[in-house]
């Protein structure tokens, strides 16, 4: 199968995580490090479950795992007062005993196991499975940010996104922060853990260790999408995130046919996020001096 192809479907599994990351870190203006522990932790449900010949299941329980892990964050943070950062690092340290509790092992195969696009293709089995395993991802992503801009209309939706902005005016108007934040990390977490339960059962593996940087890859894929897209609003925001996630894996992509040696991938990645993440600086100063230059012209 063409690489940008798959860099493709998986970038529309990963819109997911970049959501869950936007709810953290944009709407309630909070770092959340729990996402490490949270993706590799739905990957473990979904892992078990679909082995056992559940994936539906597998991605139900695995999305209220991670509702589980983020309400544990958000209560280390509300209720014992423990730094942000801290309070995740905390979390996501506790879910890697968990995660192997769960799985048993480092890693689980699915080779021979249903997942859910498994029996999709069997519902469709005119449709060809590389369509669907493109088909599928998209509807997860375009389902998610349509349900997330109608939430985000609700009153209980316009509290976490107030609390973002302002807590002391939240709170001023006797609106309950700490059961509100706990909501949005609750909810971000449970979209990381479901990206995880999909990844799973779309490479067919589920492993420990593939957790390890899903925070960075969020931000980073959040930060291409408001490059490309902008900053402006709600909508533009989910958007972004599932352009951010695409282009993100487009990009892995590209490096992959430029037949970078495996031992230094990790070392392009951390390049391409590093890079991602300096783009609102570098935005910045470019449009300063392309300002600054203008203005000397006219002097």
């Amino acid at each position: 199968m063409n690489v940008f192809t798959v860099s493709i479907q998986q970038g529309l599994l990963y819109t997911l995580l970049a959501l869950g990351v936007y709810i953290t870190f944009r709407i309630l203006n909070t770092p959340d490090l729990t996402a490490d522990g949270s993706y590799a932790l739905g990957l473990a449900v979904s892992g078990v479950l679909s082995a056992q010949g559940h994936p539906l299941l597998g991605l139900l329980l695995a999305a209220l795992a991670g509702v589980l892990a983020g309400c544990i964050t958000g209560f280390l943070q509300t209720k014992a007062g423990i730094h942000p950062v801290l309070a995740g690092i905390l979390t996501m340290f506790g879910l890697q005993s968990v995660n192997l509790f769960v799985m048993g092992a480092p890693n689980i195969s699915l080779l021979n196991s249903p997942t859910v696009f498994s029996l999709v293709q069997k519902l469709l089995p005119g449709v060809p499975l590389p369509v669907l395993r493109m088909a599928l991802p998209a509807v997860f992503a375009v389902v998610s940010i349509l349900l997330l801009q109608w939430f985000f209309s609700t009153q209980l939706g316009l509290s976490i996104r107030a609390t973002g902005s302002n807590e002391d005016m939240v709170r001023a108007s006797s609106i309950n922060v700490d059961a509100v934040k706990m909501v949005g990390f609750a909810l971000g977490n449970g979209l990381v853990a479901l990206t995880g339960a999909l990844i799973a059962q779309y490479q067919g593996s589920a492993d420990l260790n593939a957790g390890i940087g899903t925070v960075t890859i969020g931000l980073a894929s959040l930060i291409i999408g408001e490059v490309i897209c902008g900053r402006r609003g709600l909508f533009i925001g989910l958007v972004s995130a599932l352009v951010g996630a695409v282009g993100y894996r487009l990009i892995l992509g590209a490096a992959l046919q430029l037949n970078v040696p495996a031992h230094a991938f990790k070392l392009l990645s951390a390049v391409i996020i590093g890079v991602a993440l300096s783009l609102p600086a570098l935005k910045k100063a470019y449009l300063f001096q392309k300002a600054k230059r203008g203005g000397g012209g006219h002097a």
